[in-house]
């Protein structure tokens, strides 16, 4: 993946320009005439006027470039509020209140985005379509296919089978047979056993970080072990209903909450079963939670996949089959 492709090029600028004015408006040399010249403007003009203007150049949609502008001068201002020094600001002071409008705008945008993606999601849902295209294709609208969509894809996913699984229908998922994961080796019920101890400890560890170390702290890590936990129910009830699928023409494999990978029969070498464990390495792919794996998937461009199915004879006759 090409880190310098023209859409990261501001983000690159952005950490430019933040490194070298914060180096410059912090130090004492002969750039600065040794601490007693630091302008404000010299920020304004690079991290205001030409980098919002370079949003808009390297990235073609439109609405994309506006959101990345104001983000980054939003960046920059907070940047500038930290690093300025106060008898240098003769402007800035203005920039900073109005940093916090341009803030609430951002916030209240991205929530009608977050309401209309969940809307779209819940209808396309309600008219059998498959689970996965009906998160994946309202975000990857307006985002566009990439590393950001795929994230926030998983996100929406986890979400949707955390509160609302009832509207996930197995038999909706596209592919012409389909494979469980959720019995091999007490998967689900192994996830159900993280889910209880999580319940059961987090009282309990709350009160001892609360009174033992502070209540800010205690705080911070009951929400995000609170987080952790939406997940592992999102991921218990996924395990059972996302299934690993054959179509026409190549292998659909969903496990958990995880986003599909495809692999295209032309791709494939050889599928065999497995007895082996398997360690982690950079050219493999495990789609098991307990247990060792039991299916071996070779692909022509030398990565292993390997999957943890309920019935892997059932699954090597089919694609015998095919």
């Amino acid at each position: 993946m090409k880190i310098l492709t023209k859409r990261n090029i501001p983000f690159i600028s952005l950490l430019v320009i933040a490194c070298s004015w914060a180096f410059y408006y912090q130090s004492s040399t002969l750039l600065n005439d040794f601490g007693s010249t630091k302008p404000e403007w010299l920020l304004v003009v690079d991290g205001l006027i030409f980098l919002p203007i370079l949003c808009f150049i390297c990235i073609k949609d439109r609405k994309e470039a506006a959101v990345k502008a104001l983000a980054y001068s939003c960046l920059v201002i907070l940047l500038g509020s930290l690093v300025i020094p106060e008898n240098s600001k003769l402007v800035w002071h203005y920039l900073e209140s109005g940093r916090y409008l341009a803030i609430a705008v951002f916030v209240t945008l991205e929530i009608i985005t977050i309401f209309t993606v969940i809307f779209a999601i819940k209808v396309q849902l309600n008219q059998g379509k498959d689970p996965d295209l009906a998160i994946s294709q309202p975000i990857e609208s307006i985002l566009g296919k990439g590393a950001i969509s795929a994230l926030l894809s998983l996100e929406a996913r986890v979400w949707t089978y955390a509160l609302f699984t009832k509207r996930v229908n197995r038999n909706d998922f596209h592919g012409e047979k389909h494979f469980s994961c959720h019995m091999k080796d007490a998967t689900q019920s192994n996830l159900l056993g993280f889910i209880l101890i999580i319940v059961f400890e987090l009282p309990i560890m709350h009160l001892i970080l609360h009174f033992l170390w502070s209540p800010t702290s205690a705080n911070v890590i009951s929400i995000m072990t609170l987080i952790g936990l939406v997940f592992f129910i999102a991921e218990y009830r996924a395990i059972s209903i996302r299934p690993t699928s054959i179509t026409s023409t190549s292998i659909i494999v969903r496990y958990g909450v995880w986003n599909p990978l495809t692999i295209p029969f032309d791709d494939i070498v050889s599928v065999q079963l497995n007895t082996k464990t398997i360690r982690r390495a950079r050219h493999i792919k495990r789609f098991n939670l307990s247990g060792q794996p039991n299916v071996e998937i070779k692909l022509d461009t030398g990565k292993l996949i390997y999957l943890g199915l309920d019935s892997p004879n059932e699954f090597l006759s089919s694609l015998i089959k095919r």
